[in-house]
């Protein structure tokens, strides 16, 4: 917008000034050449009275130095010849003559004033009435210099004056443009940090009425935005402590089951469960996503998580009689996922296969390390998913087909945090595959994230 407002403001004040320019240039040259032939008409009039008295040739030689232009040599007087019967007589030339003989029987025959081109310039010549009725003529020569003298000053001070305008209009127009454009940018800056999750941003009301208008629109959005987090921060708090009264039932309830693997179990559950309450408790009232990308150096090893929580359910699995096979966790392998966020996605994972397929379905957990992402496969025999689309649907909470409920939106939070994502396909079981890529970036916008995506789209897996 600035720079169209400069280019708006130069085109015009261009148009402008040589719209008066160069009829001004014109007048000007005009103005100059009126001048000069001004100047000649007076050195005429000048020898006129002398004309009128006498037509001898020394008092008219003196009258003719006597002028600027016939001490110049740039003056003639032209007397014709008097009338046969006072007894006759030569014609009188006085001074160095220019015009052509045609323009002076012209003008004595036509008394009047006229101009004719001659070499090196202009001749001005003027009649003038002899004591005798016959008509002489005074020439006085206009070099081309003198008609053109001042011309060239004039023009350029015109030009000055020109390019002076042009450029305080571009100066002005830039400054407006400055004024109008920066409170833009702030507002484009302001909403560009917002969406990146900056909630303190917020742009200064000043600039043209519209965008202050625009601005007080923008900071009120955003305070608006600010208490409603606020106000669903609050309400995770308060629906997460609600839970504790029914998890301490749970947990007394589970002391009470005595000695066995099923009542371990179980209490470790509950012991799980009352955690990631409070987990959620704490991040909710600290206001701190539960999902961050992890710096350099800190996250844990797949490998560790994976053989931990397959420990965890592989009780459950053969007490169902489901066959259970783990790969690839036989070197560590580190991501900058958190350790509790890793395991809760493994669990929303294998939750999903003990929940959604039948009991004596086998399934896998393979890990895949590559320079640039790490690939978990989660597979089963199971029916499949019929719509894997809508499963990773966000919002997705099971109420439509093919949904496996809240617990992949876990998995895919983990995953993109990373720069990765999450995609369902058929396994090599028969039943549902899920992969999840996880960056060794630092985040979304981290080269590892751009090439994982693009090891995503040409279908390739890391080894």
């Amino acid at each position: 917008m600035r720079w169209a407002l400069v280019k708006v403001a130069l085109a015009v004040t261009t148009m402008v000034v040589l719209a008066f320019a160069v009829p001004l240039g014109l007048v000007i040259k005009e103005l100059a050449r009126d001048r000069a032939f001004g100047n000649a008409e007076r050195q005429a009039a000048a020898i006129g009275p002398t004309l009128s008295i006498t037509t001898d040739r020394a008092a008219l030689e003196r009258a003719v130095a006597s002028t600027q232009a016939g001490a110049a040599g740039r003056m003639a007087v032209h007397i014709p010849a008097p009338p046969a019967p006072p007894g006759g007589g030569a014609a009188l030339e006085i001074g160095t003559g220019r015009a052509a003989g045609a323009d002076l029987e012209t003008v004595r025959r036509v008394p009047r004033a006229s101009v004719a081109e001659v070499a090196g310039g202009s001749v001005l010549l003027q009649p003038t009435a002899l004591g005798t009725g016959q008509i002489a003529v005074v020439e006085v020569f206009v070099p081309e210099g003198e008609l053109t003298r001042g011309l060239a000053t004039a023009w350029l001070v015109l030009a000055g004056v020109g390019v002076a305008l042009v450029v305080g209009s571009v100066a002005v127009a830039d400054r407006l443009g400055v004024r109008m454009v920066l409170p833009a940018q702030l507002l484009a800056r302001a909403a560009h940090d917002l969406g990146e999750g900056r909630l303190g941003a917020r742009v200064p009301e000043e600039g043209p009425a519209e965008l202050r208008s625009a601005a007080v629109a923008f900071n009120s959005m955003a305070d608006q935005v600010v208490q409603l987090l606020a106000n669903e921060r609050e309400l995770a708090a308060d629906l997460s402590h609600r839970l504790r009264t029914p998890l301490t039932v749970l947990r007394l309830n589970a002391a009470s089951l005595g000695e066995g693997p099923a009542a371990e179990q179980t209490r470790a559950a509950v012991e799980q469960l009352e955690r990631e309450v409070d987990t959620i408790i704490r991040t909710a009232r600290e206001a701190k996503p539960q999902t961050t990308a992890a710096g350099p150096g800190a996250g844990c090893d797949v490998s560790e998580v994976v053989r931990e929580r397959m420990a965890f359910w592989s009780a459950l699995a053969e007490d169902e009689g489901r066959t259970v096979r783990l790969a690839g966790v036989e070197r560590p392998v580190r991501v900058p996922v958190a350790r509790p966020e890793l395991a809760a996605a493994l669990d929303a994972l294998l939750g999903n296969v003990f929940r959604h397929t039948p009991e004596g379905t086998a399934f896998a957990v393979d890990v895949h390390n590559g320079d640039d992402a790490v690939i978990v496969l989660v597979s089963d025999a199971g029916p499949g998913i019929a719509d894997p689309e809508a499963a990773l649907a966000r919002g997705n909470s099971g109420a439509r087909d093919g949904s496996t409920g809240l617990g992949l939106d876990i998995v895919r939070r983990v995953a993109e945090s990373t720069g990765g994502d999450v995609r369902i396909g058929r396994s090599v079981l028969g039943g549902t595959e899920v992969r999840v890529w996880l960056g060794l970036g630092v985040g979304r916008s981290g080269t590892a994230g751009r090439r994982t995506r693009r090891t995503r789209r040409r279908g390739a897996t890391p080894a």
